[in-house]
């Protein structure tokens, strides 16, 4: 019987950080190695994304959308992002801020991320209260750079 021929990937799979270990409950961004195309322009941004279990429920964000996305034209990889903001009583911060994020993508961009299913009727109405919609501009401008 012949042998079979073994190989080492010279990049790895995964790298897995300390980033976010500390918060729970965040909202994290994936992020393409190129540019996608949207109506309103160019953002690396695939998919935007919110969990309460911390960086398990990422994980597994990552392993369910892989193909999704690598399946994008030109895409060869993503990274996972993480977006936090400091928890207050009563509010459900993480949620607040992922749908700041969809928003102000959608405005910028004039759609979702290619991956994001829902989303599509939130409007602004109070979204804004808690979050700077500049500072939320300027983190997506930096994901999508």
């Amino acid at each position: 019987m012949r042998r079979a021929a073994i190989s080492l990937k010279k990049k790895a799979a995964m790298t897995v950080t300390r980033v976010s270990l500390g918060a729970e409950k965040l909202v994290y961004v994936l992020v393409a190695d190129r540019a996608l195309k949207y109506a309103l322009g160019r953002s690396r941004i695939a998919y935007i994304g919110t969990t309460k279990k911390g960086v398990s429920r990422v994980s597994q964000s990552v392993a369910t959308r892989a193909n999704a996305i690598l399946s994008l034209h030109g895409v060869k990889a993503f990274d996972a992002r993480i977006v936090t903001c400091k928890p207050r009583r009563h509010v459900k911060t993480w949620l607040r801020l992922e749908r700041a994020l969809l928003v102000e993508f959608r405005g910028q961009f004039g759609e979702l991320p290619k991956c994001n299913t829902k989303g599509n009727i939130m409007t602004e109405d109070g979204v804004f209260d808690l979050f700077s919609k500049t500072r939320v501009s300027n983190i997506l401008k930096t994901l999508s750079a």
